[in-house]
Parts: structure tokens; sequence; C-alpha cells
């Protein structure tokens, strides 16, 4: 695993590569898609981001609008009502770093001023290119996500991938925003429409290490795990946590999953494995 360090905001950074990274994922939404109305209220948000911390999370995502396909938008007054308060909070009590889940320019500058650490943008910069700005002015570590939404798809998913990220990492550049806050994300499940196009993007995952940025995931819960295993999105942690495995070892840093604990603890065991590979090949 290459070594690196993913500078964030707040005089914050995080080294990557010696151990994954879990990424809590905390939506504050109604209407997400397995977990839609659970968390959100503050003070239940807040007692669900402790719990992700003590299973293993080094982060919690806020999110505040479902990014599910046919989710209801809201508006950025809406999305802000929701996110800010819980970030505020989390923010408080010093105890996690903080990503927020947003396109919107106007809500991540808000998130990063009320203590948010990392602008996670499931669009990529490509809706509200902005939102790069915001990270640039703020050093905010910036997750840009693949997203097939809204546009005519390459069929080869790893030329697909290359095509949208590099025009995203342009945006972020120009932007002023530094590659060693950039960190990339393939978006499994946005706009791969079948189980075959996720797995495919799994299993060449290690090409994506050619556009040179450390690698976040998010397959948690979704569509093609249930697909595969024939379970609905609550029960679907052990498959999830199989494909959290998968590319570890392949070369992925961050993970952003809803069960921390199930894929925390399956991390470890990888992590625990590369380690002893390094080691057999440093004293053979």
């Amino acid at each position: 695993m290459m070594m690196r360090r993913w500078q964030l905001a707040h005089g914050r950074h995080i080294d990557l590569g010696g151990k994954a990274v879990v990424m809590g994922i905390l939506n504050v939404t109604p209407d997400s898609f397995s977990d839609g109305g659970q968390f959100d209220a503050p003070d239940i948000a807040m007692e669900q981001a402790r719990r992700m911390m003590r299973e293993g999370a080094a982060i919690i995502d806020v999110g505040g609008e479902s990014t599910r396909p046919g989710g209801e938008p809201v508006s950025a007054a809406q999305e802000q009502d929701r996110v800010l308060p819980v970030i505020e909070a989390l923010s408080r009590s010093g105890e996690t770093l903080i990503s927020v889940d947003t396109y919107r320019e106007e809500t991540a500058r808000l998130a990063v001023a009320a203590g948010a650490h990392i602008v996670n943008d499931v669009w990529g910069l490509q809706r509200e290119p902005g939102i790069a700005r915001v990270a640039a002015e703020t050093g905010a570590g910036l997750v840009i996500m693949h997203t097939g939404r809204g546009r005519e798809i390459l069929p080869d998913v790893i030329e697909d991938q290359f095509f949208f990220l590099k025009k995203s990492v342009e945006i972020a550049r120009a932007a002023g925003v530094a590659d060693d806050r950039i960190m990339l994300d393939p978006g499994f499940g946005f706009a791969k429409e079948t189980a075959e196009k996720n797995l495919d993007l799994m299993a060449r995952f290690e090409e994506m290490h050619a556009l040179g940025f450390p690698l976040g995931v998010g397959t948690s819960r979704k569509r093609f795990i249930g697909t595969v295993t024939g379970r609905e999105a609550a029960d679907r942690a052990a498959g999830t946590a199989a494909t959290s495995v998968i590319l570890r070892l392949k070369g992925a840093d961050l993970f952003r999953v809803h069960d921390v604990a199930t894929n925390a603890d399956a991390l470890a065991i990888a992590d625990a494995m590369l380690a002893r590979q390094t080691a057999e090949r440093e004293f053979p």
C-alpha cells in the first residue's frame, strides 16, 4: 500500500496506506434507501455517530439529501437545516473527523465553517463546480465521486471512470485545490446499471491507481450486493464486508459504510494479512 497523508480542514490530516480508514454513514434524511428516518433527529443522530465511533469509524459522513435512485431532491435550506446542527454538535464534542455529503457550494461552505473537515461530492464537482473553490479556500479534504447520472456513459467501465474523473480533477486544480487534499471515489452503484458493471469495476479496481490519487469506496448495502446475495438492504452487512476486503486488497484506502463494526473487523483482518505480506518481503 502506498503511504500518503491526506490533508483536511482545520489543520487535521489522515495518514493513508497503513490501515484502512472507515467512514461511518450518518444520513439525517427521511428517505435514504436503507436507513431513511432512523437518525433524522439531532440527538438520535449524535447517538448513532458515537456508536459508529466506538465500532471503529474514524470519520462520520453527514448527509442531508438522499442520493438513492429516484430520491426526492430537497432545497439547500432543507439540507442545511438537517446537517448543520449535527455537524456543529460533532465539532463541539471534538471526538471525530467530520465529512459533509453534499454537492452544493453553499452547504459545503457552511458545513466546513461549522466544523466539517471533508467535503464529499457525489457529483464529482460537475454539478456545482464552485464546491471546488470552497475546498481550496477552506483547506477541506475533498472526495470526488464518479457518477454516470445525467450523461452518456462510455461502454468500458474504467474508460468512463477516467473520462469523468480527469475532468473533475481539472476542475479541482483550476480552483486551487492541492493534490494532497483530493481523494477519488469510483461511485459504486451510481448509474452502474447492472450488478455486472459493479462487479467489473471491482475486478479491475487496480487500474484506478493510474489516476494517482488515494481511493475511497462506498459499496455499503448497494443493490448489486443484493442481486448477488438475495438480501434486502438492511441485511447486506456481510456482503458489504466482502466487497470491502476485496477492495482493500486491491488498494482502496477509505470505506464509507453503514455497518461499521462488521466492516471494521473484516478490514482489520485484511490489514493484518497485508502487514504480514510486507514483513515477509522485507525480511524473508
